[in-house]
């Protein structure tokens, strides 16, 4: 027997409204929340077209489905990632086509399933656990009959072929999802060795990592008592959750030789959402343990993705502070929860709403995108490895990079980052679940 995917009815209103062009077909992602006994979809969003310069691109091949761009839909995938809270993913892909195409419609949705997976899973920091589910769900519909084909594919697996799975519409899903938000302090310092943009990458890659597993390791307290694992989360009750790292007696120093070093601190709001499905206490600690990491992540990524924009001149991390983007929420437009997105310091909610019509193909007015919740950034200048702050009292509400790097004219001794692996986490944190 295959899975079953419970699908809220706004997204069978929009995927009814699709339509593809003659000669073409759409495709689009499938988000929600995954669990060991059912999957489901809250959220669908086409894939953006493609804003080419010069000529149109020449076409790959006889049909429609070989000219699907699949770097193009797995970005859009890795976007549309980091726009989701706790415990929402990535569930799976859909795709329209006429009813000529429906017989080639399985290979290429199994080809975008697989590419898609590996290209989110290369940035994320925490790892799976026994429960988490490896099935991915593809839906192929065809525009004109209206007949949809449900299937799933196990992306651990690159041999495995496609199983059939049930795929029924519900009204107002997940309009009884519990959320789960907290506010958590972060500060971070990752040494940086050479000065390529590459090798920068890694280290960011390696800092995070090391900082993320403590995280995943925290144990939480409900009401100032242990909650059991397979303790329920009773409807009706406000309860507080305490993180708190274990033991650090175990764990040994890192020293290492670095050129310069990138520190992040500040503090940070996460959320996350549980279904309603008589939850778990650890399905609620996973899921906002899970958002901290990625939320944090992202903005480090998105930070050295926008260096490589307006800096590509100029290798690696150059002197300086600089404010990450803050987090904001908006209502998602068919479900009742919410998505975040990502602000810099130059822009404003009216970037924002045309990111979310981009990656979400939804309109959110401005007054509707929440901006109060992290503060704006204060700014600082760094020389050498000296860093001052004129705003020091107040830093701890906001989030920023702080960089160090090495000045390639002036000769000096390599730097040493000594310090305890894990004491990069950020502070004890409370989560505050609101039903």
């Amino acid at each position: 027997m295959g899975r079953s995917y419970f699908v809220d009815e706004a997204v069978e209103e929009y995927l009814s409204g699709l339509q593809a062009a003659p000669g073409s077909c759409v495709t689009g992602l499938l988000a929600g929340q995954s669990s060991p006994q059912r999957d489901f979809v809250v959220l669908a969003v086409q894939t953006p077209h493609m804003e080419s310069e010069g000529q149109p691109k020449a076409s790959k091949g006889v049909s429609p489905l070989d000219d699907i761009d699949v770097e193009w839909v797995t970005e859009h995938a890795k976007q549309v990632s980091r726009m989701l809270p706790g415990g929402l993913c990535i569930l799976g892909l859909f795709l329209v086509t006429p009813p000529e195409l429906s017989k080639d419609a399985q290979n290429a949705l199994k080809r975008l399933i697989f590419a898609m997976d590996k290209y989110i899973i290369k940035g994320r920091l925490w790892e799976l656990s026994e429960e988490d589910v490896t099935d991915r769900v593809t839906l192929h519909i065809c525009f004109k009959t209206k007949k949809l084909v449900c299937k799933t594919f196990d992306v651990k697996d690159p041999k495995s072929s496609a199983k059939p799975a049930d795929w029924k519409y519900q009204t107002g899903i997940s309009s009884s999802w519990p959320m789960l938000a907290c506010s958590v302090e972060v500060d971070l310092q990752i040494p940086v060795t050479g000065s390529s943009s590459d090798n920068t990458d890694k280290c960011m890659k390696d800092g995070l990592r090391r900082w993320a597993k403590p995280i995943e390791a925290a144990y939480c307290l409900i009401n100032g008592r242990q909650a059991l694992d397979d303790s329920e989360l009773i409807s009706g009750q406000v309860k507080t959750l305490h993180c708190q790292h274990g033991s650090l007696s175990q764990i040994s120093a890192l020293v290492q030789v670095c050129s310069g070093s990138m520190r992040v601190r500040g503090v940070v709001h996460c959320r996350a959402y549980i279904h309603n499905n008589k939850p778990k206490a650890r399905h609620a600690a996973q899921a906002i343990k899970r958002d901290i990491i990625n939320t944090v992540c992202s903005r480090v990524e998105m930070f050295l993705e926008d260096l490589l924009i307006n800096e590509g001149s100029q290798k690696g991390l150059c002197s300086g502070q600089q404010a990450l983007p803050r987090r904001v929420f908006a209502p998602m437009p068919i479900s009742g929860l919410s998505v975040c997105d990502y602000m810099f310091p130059d822009e404003s909610t009216a970037d924002v709403a045309e990111r979310l019509k981009e990656m979400l193909d939804c309109e959110t007015p401005e007054e509707d995108i929440d901006t109060s919740l992290e503060s704006n950034q204060l700014f600082s200048t760094v020389s050498g490895s000296k860093i001052t702050d004129s705003h020091d009292d107040d830093s701890s509400k906001h989030v920023i990079s702080e960089i160090q790097a090495e000045n390639p004219k002036i000769q000096k001794a390599p730097q040493y980052y000594a310090g305890n692996v894990f004491s990069l986490i950020a502070n004890a944190t409370e989560l505050s679940i609101a039903w």
